[in-house]
């Protein structure tokens, strides 16, 4: 249910409640952030089920993942990521052409995402960095494409049958 603003209400003079604005743009935060952690579990819940070689993330990966190679073809999927590269200006500038290439196909494109900064290990708290969700698409599909998230699955199976 909605309410209609009265009448004589001004919101050139209408009082600023700050404390309630950072109180919403904290909310706001929290909730972003609890959507990425939650996107990134399901995410790592899934690759303990199915063998990233085999997984599809987007009914677009064959088209990414060819985008990817064409547009940045030294990046090397079992590499290290470099976060300061990324996020530097001129990294920022090649990834937003990339990305921006998505805005009408891809939905959520620009949503904050975990990604893994190596592929040789799990999430945690100096091997994760936020990134757009299109950047965690394209690097997670070359990541898959190639094998490198294969041993997640590995390592749950053989869990499971200890136990």
């Amino acid at each position: 249910m909605s309410v209609a603003a009265p009448a004589n209400f001004n919101p050139e003079e209408a009082d600023n409640f700050e404390d309630i604005e950072k109180q919403f743009a904290a909310l706001t935060l929290a909730c972003r952030n609890y959507a990425a952690v939650q996107h990134m579990s399901t995410y790592w819940a899934i690759l303990e089920k199915v063998r990233g070689s085999s997984l599809r993330l987007t009914k677009m990966d064959d088209d990414i993942y060819t985008h990817l190679t064409a547009d940045f073809p030294e990046f090397d999927p079992a590499a290290t990521i470099d976060e300061d590269e990324m996020k530097s200006k001129s990294g920022k500038e090649r990834w937003r052409k990339f990305m921006m290439a998505y805005e009408k196909k891809i939905d959520d494109y620009n949503f904050g995402t975990m990604l893994r900064t190596d592929p040789k290990f799990e999430y945690g708290r100096d091997e994760t960095i936020f990134v757009p969700r299109m950047q965690f698409y394209a690097i997670e599909i070359a990541r898959n494409r190639n094998g490198l998230n294969d041993w997640v699955y590995e390592k749950a199976q053989q869990e499971s049958v200890k136990s």
